[in-house]
């Protein structure tokens, strides 16, 4: 998640455990806005579509993406050409989770106000709770009817999709949540949060730690299938192996968090997307971190990094209010700068 920035709570992103070497290596890319060269073009850019692009999702064929902002803006384009096909303002505060439900019929969201929505693709409300704390990520699966929503307060929540009531509460993290991950298949789920710690469990059993990462990890998913559990951190990526809680440390490319992540269908490969000192939007190799394919970075710090179910599509979003949309069946070339 990024927490959002707001007069009324502040701004409640804190700062990774750096050593003084590496802070100041950063605040130099910082002075560059985050922003690095492109390499293969996206296909769709929109632009000026939000004040802050928090998060995206794909409907279930790959013929819809929606994206929720900081100020509670949901809108949804069609693919490939990117096209608005609605948009409504669904929440007062940043989106931290979006999800396609019902044969994409209906849309869920969750937001840093606290609450979970259902909704029409028209934008008509059917359903909607408030938690008690600031909602700040979601997972969610239709097949086993479960939500998991991390909290501000620490806590990891489980509620029923069907009706919204909860289904268990559990205080995990001292500290905010950063990230929540679900794996239906295994009945898997894991949290990371602002403590440095990343718990991990089975459904209906308690919580418990995994090997610490050197750094916050701000983004988790489970390989898809369930074996390996990936987080980004800054400049790496965290690979456990749940069932004896070992971890591997992935060096990459990026310069700074690696905010999101985003497994392909087979497992092979991740797309991320970097904050704070870096904007660079990759396709890895999951088991060693190395880039496969680099493409066009955002102009400032990135949100949110998706592929689509079918494998087709990579988006992005971040700060600087766009979002890329790129069609891997059919890329445009790359492109090649030269500068002093």
């Amino acid at each position: 998640m990024i927490f959002p920035r707001s007069s009324r709570r502040g701004n409640a992103e804190s700062r990774p455990r750096w050593q003084a070497g590496v802070a100041l290596a950063a605040g130099a890319w910082a002075l560059a806005g985050c922003a690095a060269l492109p390499s293969v073009p996206a296909n769709v850019v929109l632009r000026n579509i939000h004040n802050n692009g928090y998060v995206l999702a794909f409907d279930d064929r790959s013929e819809t993406l929606a994206s929720g902002d900081s100020a509670g803006h949901i809108r949804l384009w069609r693919l490939p050409d990117g096209k608005e096909l609605n948009s409504w303002t669904g929440h007062s505060d940043s989106l931290q989770g979006l999800k396609f439900l019902d044969h994409d019929r209906e849309l869920l969201s969750a937001d840093y106000d606290a609450t979970l929505a259902l909704w029409r693709r028209d934008g008509t409300l059917l359903r909607r709770v408030t938690t008690p704390s600031p909602i700040t990520d979601m997972s969610a699966d239709e097949t086993s009817g479960i939500i998991v929503t991390g909290h501000r307060d620490g806590h990891v929540r489980l509620w029923r999709l069907t009706d919204f009531s909860l289904i268990s509460d559990l205080r995990v993290h001292r500290g905010a949540v950063r990230a929540v991950a679900y794996q239906a298949a295994t009945r898997q789920l894991a949290s990371s949060g602002t403590d440095g710690r990343v718990f991990y469990w089975h459904l209906g059993e308690a919580p418990h730690p995994l090997s610490p990462p050197p750094t916050d990890a701000w983004s988790l998913a489970f390989a898809p299938d369930g074996k390996s559990l990936m987080g980004g951190g800054w400049f790496d990526l965290f690979h456990w192996q749940p069932a004896d809680g070992r971890l591997q440390i992935l060096p990459t490319a990026h310069h700074g968090i690696v905010k999101s992540i985003s497994f392909s269908r087979d497992g092979r490969t991740l797309a991320s997307i970097g904050r704070q000192t870096d904007s660079a939007v990759y396709l890895l190799d999951a088991r060693t971190g190395a880039v496969r394919e680099r493409f066009q970075p955002h102009e400032l710090c990135g949100s949110y990094v998706l592929l689509s179910p079918d494998g087709r599509y990579l988006a992005s979003t971040s700060d600087d209010a766009t979002i890329h949309i790129w069609d891997l069946m059919h890329p445009l070339p790359e492109r090649i700068f030269y500068s002093n």
